[in-house]
């Protein structure tokens, strides 16, 4: 009876260290904030606390950042924007998978030219546009600046055109139109990449300080991101509860993308690039 062979080439392990050296380097900056966030108030910052570890600087952080208020206007915006994104990508992600119509090409074009122009570009015309709409220092005027985008448009009409044809004609002779097979047959079958939008979308505007800083001046519709901004102008020289709040601020993203990410892999790696 043969002994099994680990049979490992060198490249392969060369390949292995990179990874493993690369993985350090970037958890690194995070256990750092993660171990500072504990060090009891009034002790000097260190990988190991001598008086031990303590949870004051979260109590104090969420208390003094008034975290609870953009918890809730965070996680609104972004469920919403959310919402928006999948409903409007899904429409014009299989229009131009599926429908035949002239311009089709250059409209997809068009889409795709949106990913290089930069948000901050756009700042002044959305800007009058929501002033003209009534729209400023409302919810609104967080939500609808991002309420389409070209990313989910492209990802979604990649992914529509790897199902299969015969799927949608099957339910087309069983009398279901355009929406109904949108909605019954290509939808569920997309799944990995509706999750993979749906965390793309929901941690870029959790983390979004742009909009807020720019359309919103009410404190009752501030953002994570915006108090955690005020909360580090105030706290500068105290680097455990800046951490704290840095921590309490991205926890959220991090949970959900941990849930989301099996999803989320098959959904980039099962989007073709079909023409």
């Amino acid at each position: 009876m043969s002994k099994p062979r680990f049979n490992l080439k060198y490249p392969d392990f060369l390949s292995t260290g990179v990874l493993l050296l690369s993985a350090v380097i970037v958890l690194l900056p995070l256990l750092v904030v993660f171990v500072t966030s504990f060090v009891p108030p009034g002790s000097t910052p260190e990988l190991l606390p001598k008086n031990g570890w303590s949870l004051a600087n979260y109590r104090d952080a969420w208390q003094r950042g008034k975290f609870l208020l953009a918890f809730a206007n965070s996680t609104l915006v972004a469920l919403a924007v959310t919402a928006f994104q999948i409903l409007t990508s899904s429409l014009a992600g299989y229009a131009l998978a599926r429908l035949e119509f002239r311009g089709r090409q250059v409209l997809l074009l068009i889409v795709i030219a949106t990913l290089v122009i930069p948000f901050q570009m756009l700042v002044i015309p959305v800007f009058l546009v929501l002033k003209w709409g009534h729209a400023i220092n409302t919810y609104w005027a967080l939500i609808l600046p991002t309420a389409v985008n070209g990313f989910g448009i492209f990802l979604l009409r990649q992914y529509f055109q790897t199902i299969p044809v015969e799927l949608e004609e099957a339910a087309a002779i069983d009398g279901a139109n355009r929406l109904q097979i949108l909605w019954r047959v290509m939808l569920p079958l997309s799944r990995p990449a509706l999750v993979t939008l749906f965390l793309f979308t929901f941690i870029g505007e959790w983390n979004d300080l742009f909009k807020p800083l720019v359309f919103t001046t009410r404190p009752e519709l501030r953002t994570v991101q915006l108090a955690l901004a005020e909360f580090q102008e105030q706290f500068t020289n105290n680097w455990p509860l800046m951490m704290a709040s840095v921590t309490i601020a991205t926890v959220p993203v991090m949970l959900l993308f941990l849930v989301g990410q099996r999803q989320f892999i098959r959904g980039i790696a099962t989007t073709g690039m079909k023409n």
